[in-house]
């Protein structure tokens, strides 16, 4: 009994393993990359706009692999991607000192869109030190602000946790309309504002 192996609506049959394994003999040396390359070209394997369909050709590539019936060559090469690795936001010292009181004497508040200016690091920082899941670099367009009480202070509250309240603004601009912004805050331990 043959298996018969399916990949992305393309039927691979014993004939199309054994020509892989023949191509992979045929050039010992080579990247899975160009592997991939000589296969699209010898099957004319095209996407609708008439380029190669490598990634497509890889992943099927690395199926076969996976399931025994072919034996790829080690990987040649790994993309450097600073991005994979980020570094965490370094602490930035903030002025920590309990404001009592009721949160309408701090008004008025101001929202400080910090995106793309000096104070992004400290909004980075507040979020890795105060938010239960850390920073992590957003994906596509957001907005970060910061939120200041009257005489540019953060509202901090004694005995609050976490003690610095701030307002994290990211919004997903791709697809939502421009006006929306989801909000968050942490609170204060009172009711009372």
């Amino acid at each position: 009994m043959t298996v018969e192996f399916r990949y992305r609506g393309r039927k691979i049959s014993q004939e199309d393993i054994l020509y892989i394994r023949a191509l992979i003999e045929q050039h010992p040396q080579e990247s899975r990359r160009t592997l991939s390359t000589k296969l699209c070209e010898a099957w004319q394997w095209r996407q609708a706009n008439g380029a190669l369909r490598d990634m497509v050709c890889r992943g099927l590539l690395l199926m076969l692999d996976r399931a025994g019936q072919i034996k790829l060559p080690p990987v040649s090469y790994v993309r450097h991607n600073p991005l994979a690795r980020r570094a965490r936001p370094e602490p930035v010292q903030v002025d920590t000192t309990p404001i009592e009181g009721r949160l309408c004497h701090l008004q008025p508040l101001e929202f400080e869109l910090v995106r793309r200016t000096r104070k992004e690091r400290l909004w980075n920082s507040l979020l890795e030190e105060h938010h239960y899941l850390g920073y992590e670099q957003p994906v596509g367009e957001h907005l970060k602000y910061l939120v200041l009480g009257k005489g540019g202070r953060s509202p901090v509250w004694h005995g609050a946790r976490p003690r610095v309240i701030w307002a994290v603004a990211t919004a997903t601009l791709a697809g939502a309309p421009k006006s929306a912004v989801v909000m968050s805050a942490s609170s204060p331990t009172t009711r009372d504002f």
